[in-house]
């Protein structure tokens, strides 16, 4: 069922879509997480630094595919909410011809240039074994990956954010019983973690296409549609493209923290690596607001009620902050019982390092929150210039503050990296947007 989300109370037409798209991308963090806990109950310690040692190279792939997902389908979006369907269907085509080629580009990327990569973040011998067979499953397997968040994002541009959900809830209990029959039944180890995560993702995207074809007649493409347009295509990649560089350029900088945190032993990395997928859980709720924005933002845009646009950027602000509360509050009620599920050996050093990240990381999803909001908001609207700047920003100052702090404070200045990228990331953000706004018919 799609939605039309020019018409009604704003905020509550966004937690309506919000709703089932926070249970889905919960679930989707699911497949990561999931395979860290079973590589640490089950593989042990080294195991589970060796997959987290990659963990920002898999969270670089994955960010490709959602940013380039959801900036190409911004035109959808903006189509649907004119009312052009025919627009729609020709915007579906060019989304599926780009998405493929660039996704057929990236695996070559990635099986050229993983093992620099890995070298430059810094690996150790003893973990390079595993931390190089994961990453790469995981990459050989990013065209099931993008297919998934393609059609994910189809959906949410025409307002339905339920129906990626059953079929990602279906995958991710399937990527949990997969990975425990690969590691403890076949005694594939850190090889079979991976390969469950493909599997998982393979079958929820081939699940969504099905459906999609059956319940979706507005997607149900003529041989007009696939038309090669030059322009066209350009409209497209014009957001798309900058929008994955956004979810790139952040990817690369967890990889500079990553790669210096990767200097202090596997308890360390460890210990890091179960307190980042806890902040990742922790972030879901502003995330999907976030991809929620963007969807209203796109609609309403199309449709040129932008008095829509900021009353609902105003009330997401203010859920965000809620939301930012309540993690906080979660975090540091059960935070360290939490870290415990990672691992069943209860390595001191591992528990300190994962709750300092915690209780330096927390107080700041405020700032986090609102780069969410407003990022989404100025996205859906064509804009990419500022999500991409914004991005870039996180970048210099997240790698300059690991490597320098990590210098004179050791792994307490890698805590200190994120929150400050955050608080400047906002205030430029937020900026941005409120100028935006005064000049609109500027962009326009």
């Amino acid at each position: 069922m799609v939605h039309n989300m020019t018409e009604g109370n704003p905020i509550r037409l966004i937690l309506i879509f919000t709703v089932p798209l926070l249970i889905g991308n919960v679930f989707q963090q699911f497949y990561n997480i999931a395979d860290v806990i079973i590589v640490g109950r089950f593989i042990g310690v080294h195991a589970l630094a060796a997959v987290g040692a990659t963990a920002p190279l898999f969270m670089a792939l994955l960010g490709l595919t959602i940013g380039l997902a959801s900036g190409l389908t911004v035109i959808m979006g903006q189509r649907f909410g004119a009312g052009d369907n025919d627009g729609v269907r020709r915007s579906f085509a060019m989304c599926v011809i780009l998405s493929v080629a660039i996704t057929l580009l990236l695996m070559a990327g990635a099986a050229a240039f993983m093992p620099f990569l890995l070298s430059l973040m810094n690996i150790s011998a003893d973990l390079y074994a595993d931390s190089y067979s994961y990453v790469m499953i995981v990459a050989n397997g990013l065209i099931a990956m993008m297919l998934y968040n393609l059609l994910s994002c189809a959906c949410r541009a025409l307002g339905d954010s339920r129906t990626p959900l059953y079929f990602l809830m279906l995958s991710s209990v399937l990527n949990v019983i997969l990975a425990l029959v690969f590691i403890i039944r076949f005694g594939w180890g850190v090889p079979g973690s991976a390969i469950a995560l493909v599997a998982a993702q393979a079958v929820s995207a081939l699940l969504c296409l099905i459906y999609m074809r059956l319940r979706f007649p507005m997607l149900r493409l003529k041989r007009q549609d696939w038309h090669w347009d030059t322009a066209f295509a350009w409209q497209h990649l014009r957001i798309g493209l900058p929008m994955a560089a956004q979810f790139l350029i952040i990817s690369l900088g967890i990889i500079a923290i990553q790669s210096v945190c990767n200097t202090f032993g596997a308890e360390t990395i460890a210990g890091f690596v179960s307190a980042t997928r806890i902040e990742q859980l922790a972030m879901q709720p502003m995330i999907s607001l976030g991809i929620a924005m963007a969807v209203f933002s796109a609609q309403n845009y199309g449709a040129g009620r932008t008095d829509r646009i900021r009353r609902g950027v105003r009330q997401c602000s203010l859920v965000s902050l809620a939301f930012c509360a309540l993690a906080a509050v979660a975090m540091f009620t059960q935070g360290r019982e939490i870290i415990g599920i990672f691992t069943t050996e209860q390595d001191e050093q591992l528990l300190d390092a994962a709750w300092l990240y915690l209780t330096m990381s927390v107080p700041f999803y405020v700032f986090l929150g609102q780069i969410f909001v407003y990022r989404n908001a100025v996205q859906g609207m064509g804009i990419s210039i500022v999500p991409l700047a914004s991005s870039l920003i996180e970048l210099v100052l997240r790698a300059a503050s690991a490597f320098i702090l990590a210098a004179s404070w050791g792994y307490f200045g890698i805590c200190c990296a994120s929150p400050i990228c955050w608080i400047a990331a906002c205030l430029f953000t937020s900026g941005c947007y409120f100028y935006i706004m005064h000049n609109l018919p500027r962009f326009r």
